[in-house]
């Protein structure tokens, strides 16, 4: 969407906002449009190409539920300007919302909240790419996918890395299809975690008939079954040391010999190895073997997780699940989503990654099916709420200015002062801040939330602290 399509309704009331919109609008190509004492906006302008500015005062008094607020600004995103100056309560607004500005806002601060909700638009219709059903919108996923076709037609092992639930399992599955000699066999998946201690030899080996009490039968180990495939061996690290010297053996003769057998058989497979656990500091601390990682390690592909793919990526696998979940045909009954749960998810924080994406969308998706409504009873929010609270973050919280308590001591001030300026320096990017800070990613996101970053906050003197109460109740 290009600037030149935007058009922004701004709803004032006694506040005396449209005029000041429109000055800040004035350097860019966007109709402003005085909407009080419209109805809904023409339809054609509702959606993708529409935002409306709203003053408080124009529905105070007024309950804010979600039914009265989409119906009243035509399921457009709402941009909140409080009746309340910078630095004081936030006042009475629809708290769904995230988009808030204080009465006094300036131009700098109403053009950077339009452009992120413009952005957020324009990421929920954005055309990903499908392939072998794996969506990839961001630059990192994209380039990803790359290496994965480029290293697909070849026969060294690889190893996938990256947290759980970013989807190696399927990056492993692409990586088997499009080998033109394993591609045409089998794609044998093993969950390393789950392999009881006195069984690995009979499941890796196999054994012959008669080979101990039970073995009525001959089995084929998974290296037997993956001959002339793929082997996708994930959590690689959680097999113990013992296991993995035979694993070694196996790789490196290419044969493996059946319990009760004294006959090798000649193997022909290729590896895929995955894992969660960052596998170099494995080696260093002495739980993984330095030679069996070499092995493996031919091929390393990394996994971005949800939170380095962006909301981008977010929406668009959102938007993917949903359609599969209600149907093309309730969906075209429902119309699309209220740009409030587009919000939320492009916010939230999900630790599961798409595993947990995946999960809350199904959620959604179901409560809309069997309610016929977005909205109704309030289902939707509901469980937007608790996906919140279970992950640990919410909509962006106020600023606090509130003095520092006796008890507590300027060092977590400092601290917090220190993150908030690694990240500006990393353009609040948390990878890099986090590789600066000599921290894993999840311990940034958690020292985030424990002293209320939000993205493009100040530095503050040490004399101003996050209250106690706040921190415990997002302890919780």
């Amino acid at each position: 969407m290009n600037q030149s399509d935007l058009v922004i309704y701004v709803w004032e009331g006694q506040a005396d906002i449209a005029e000041r919109v429109e000055r800040c609008m004035l350097s860019m190509d966007v109709e402003v449009v005085r909407a009080d004492g419209l109805n809904l906006p023409p339809a054609s302008t509702v959606g993708q190409n529409a935002i409306s500015v709203v003053s408080v005062s124009v529905l105070e008094g007024a309950r804010f539920s979600r039914q009265h607020v989409e119906g009243t600004f035509g399921g457009m995103p709402v941009l909140w300007v409080s009746s309340n100056l910078r630095g004081a309560s936030a006042g009475s607004y629809a708290t769904e919302y995230s988009h808030v500005l204080p009465f006094d806002f300036t131009g700098a601060e109403l053009r950077a909240m339009l452009a992120r909700i413009l952005q957020r638009l324009q990421s929920s219709h954005n055309q990903p790419q499908r392939s072998d059903d794996i969506i990839a919108v961001a630059d990192c996923m994209l380039s990803l996918l790359n290496d994965v076709d480029t290293f697909a037609d070849c026969e060294h092992s690889v190893l996938i890395s990256g947290e759980t639930g970013t989807g190696k399992e399927r990056i492993a599955e692409r990586l088997h299809v499009r080998n033109t000699h394993y591609g045409q066999g089998p794609f044998v998946v093993v969950n390393c975690g789950a392999i009881p201690d006195g069984l690995f030899e009979s499941l890796f080996f196999g054994h012959a008939k008669g080979s101990f009490t039970g073995a009525v039968t001959a089995h084929k180990g998974f290296f037997e079954q993956a001959s002339g495939g793929t082997l996708f061996l994930d959590e690689i690290a959680d097999l113990p040391l013992y296991q993995q010297v035979k694993l070694l053996r196996v790789l490196e003769e290419r044969t493996v010999t059946r319990l009760g057998s004294a006959t090798p058989v000649r193997l022909d497979f290729r590896l895929v190895a995955a894992t969660n656990k960052p596998l170099r500091e494995q080696v260093h601390a002495g739980r993984f073997r330095a030679d069996l990682f070499f092995r493996l390690a031919v091929i390393e592909l990394q996994m971005p997780s949800l939170e380095e793919r962006g909301e981008a990526d977010k929406l668009a696998i959102f938007s993917s699940i949903l359609h599969k979940v209600v149907g093309e045909e309730m969906l075209a009954t429902l119309g699309e989503p209220p740009f409030f749960i587009l919000d939320a998810v492009a916010q939230m924080y999900f630790p599961g990654n798409v595993r947990e994406l995946r999960n809350l969308t199904e959620r959604i998706g179901v409560a809309a099916r069997q309610t016929q409504d977005w909205l109704a009873g309030g289902a939707t929010e509901r469980i937007l709420r608790q996906a919140q609270s279970l992950s640990a973050v919410t909509f962006p919280l106020q600023t606090s200015s509130e003095p520092v308590p006796a008890s507590r001591s300027n060092w977590d001030q400092e601290e917090r002062n220190r993150i908030i300026a690694a990240l500006s320096a990393h353009d609040w990017k948390r990878q890099p801040t986090a590789d600066q800070l000599g921290i894993s990613r999840k311990v940034l996101w958690e020292k985030m939330r424990k002293y209320q970053i939000s993205n493009g906050e100040p530095e503050v003197p040490l004399s101003v602290c996050i209250p106690l109460e706040a921190e415990d109740e997002l302890e919780k």
